[in-house]
């Protein structure tokens, strides 16, 4: 096999590939990268176990070849080829990689010792790539760290008449809507660490995206990319229980204004729990927090507002609710140690609760 290929697309399209290609793997053959040549161009292929990904780059293909090549060295050299022009592979006993002056050879393996990598294909649900992405980038900070906290660990995507995508940490909820997806309602976990590799590598896509489901498992096909990853078992408890219905005290202020006054003012909060204290009193909101170095406080104006009330959150988990909100957030407080509700004023879609710190 023979093919020639612009090093921007070879570099654009291993991007792809680099992270989720393991350097240090129990199966070492996970290490290595798929490379095929096909009519319609040059397939890749990886995986770590968890996430599988292909892609198929344009280039000008003679004759066919598969092998599996040590993916680190292959990006390595990748890089550091020679700008402009074309890069040469030639697939025989070796991978011959070539540009410009510069030639190398690569050891290979044969593809028949590697996992076999199945895309399903059939009649997935479609839906706007940046629609999908936006929703998921919106609530992805909210998923847990902890290991104990199994299934939260992930994003939970529901699809149907009514869609959205949810993520909680058990102190946080995160809520963006999607427009119906089907008439088949069905719920699936998606693991952070794969949301956060959908994020990036569809991160280009702007046409529609198909999502595939199949049993424990979910493909995302686009813009000559398909990934399929594992999903976790499982669903979240009933979330909606905690968002709450009554509201003692509203606020409206532009959200950009009040991350920035968050930041300044817990540069002094206490290292522990990073208390901060929101006292509102009519149209004027007062952030204070108070350590061991000493005290911050700013006075904010609110355009709109009413009513007395203290409540006290941690200033990072308030910080992380309010970054998707580009314009105004309105803040619903049920009570001083009950659920805040936190909602982008100008796109309702967006929902994120945050509760207090009892003190």
């Amino acid at each position: 096999m023979n093919a020639t290929i612009s090093k921007r697309t070879l570099l654009e399209g291993l991007s792809s590939l680099e992270r989720v290609i393991p350097t240090r793997s129990s199966n070492p053959i996970l290490t290595y990268l798929w490379v095929e040549g096909l009519r319609e161009g040059l397939r890749f292929r990886g995986s770590n176990g968890e996430i599988d990904l292909e892609l198929t780059l344009p280039a000008e293909v003679e004759g066919v070849g598969r092998a599996l090549v040590p993916a680190q060295p292959f990006f390595q050299l990748a890089k550091s080829l020679p700008e402009g022009g074309a890069v040469e592979l030639r697939l025989e006993e070796k991978l011959e990689l070539a540009a410009g002056s510069f030639r190398t050879h690569l050891g290979i393996a044969s593809v028949e010792s590697y996992p076999e990598l199945v895309f399903p294909h059939g009649q997935g649900e479609r839906l706007l790539s940046q629609e999908l992405l936006r929703a998921l980038g919106r609530v992805r900070y909210a998923c847990s760290h902890e290991e104990y906290r199994a299934v939260f660990r992930g994003v939970q995507l529901e699809l149907g008449s009514s869609s959205r995508a949810v993520a909680s940490d058990g102190f946080r909820l995160a809520l963006s809507e999607l427009r119906p997806i089907g008439e088949q309602s069905r719920k699936m976990v998606v693991p952070a660490r794969a949301v956060d590799e959908l994020l990036r590598v569809f991160a280009k896509v702007e046409e529609e995206l198909e999502l595939a489901l199949g049993e424990g498992e979910l493909v995302v096909r686009g813009g000559g990319l398909q990934m399929k990853m594992r999903l976790m078992e499982g669903e979240f408890p009933d979330y909606e229980r905690v968002i709450p219905r009554q509201i003692a005290l509203e606020a409206l202020i532009g959200a950009p204004e009040l991350v920035e006054s968050l930041k300044r003012v817990s540069v002094l909060a206490d290292r522990s729990n990073r208390r901060v204290d929101l006292l509102f009193a009519g149209t004027t909101l007062e952030v204070v927090a108070e350590g061991d170095f000493g005290q911050g406080r700013e006075e904010l104006a609110l355009e709109e507002g009413q009513g007395q009330m203290m409540a006290s959150y941690n200033a990072q988990y308030l910080i992380d609710a309010l970054n998707p909100i580009q314009g105004r957030v309105r803040l619903q407080l049920s009570g001083p140690t009950t659920p805040t509700l936190i909602r982008d004023d100008e796109d309702p879609a967006y929902l994120a609760v945050v509760v207090p710190l009892r003190v």
